[in-house]
């Protein structure tokens, strides 16, 4: 069975690393199709559970808007399995930098640390992401 979760923490890494390249690529596409329809989100102090489209409006402008230079793990990111094998959990710093355009039309520089956690469910044999827990360092 250990090797079974080994397997598990190495699909989680990669679902990680997608989350990455999503920001990277500017496409919410990437990040959504990892995701499923269920979904809770805990920020800001406070717990919103949207549904995949309105998601798809909030970061697609988001990205749209956002080229990022570096968006990279500021530390080996922490992966935990049940032992039951059906929910796991990616936690993560991040590093970024880049520009976003304002409505506006300007570009101003961006640069940020982030801390969260991604959520998991296995679902039919599928690894799918169902929350996400963040904040924003300083």
């Amino acid at each position: 069975m250990q090797r079974i979760h080994e397997n598990d923490a190495e699909q989680l890494l990669a679902l990680h690393q997608k989350v990455l390249e999503a920001h990277l690529k500017s496409d919410v596409e990437i990040l959504l199709e990892d995701e499923g329809d269920s979904y809770v989100i805990a920020n800001r102090g406070s717990v919103t559970h949207p549904a995949k489209e309105a998601r798809r409006q909030r970061l697609g402008p988001y990205l749209q808007a956002t080229r990022f230079e570096e968006y990279r793990d500021e530390i080996p990111p922490v992966v935990t399995v049940s032992q039951d094998g059906t929910l796991g959990w990616v936690v993560v710093q991040v590093y970024a930098r880049g520009q976003q355009t304002t409505a506006e039309g300007t570009a101003v520089p961006l640069e940020f640390v982030s801390a969260w956690i991604e959520l998991y469910e296995k679902q039919n044999d599928r690894w799918l992401r169902t929350g996400n827990v963040s904040n924003f360092k300083g």
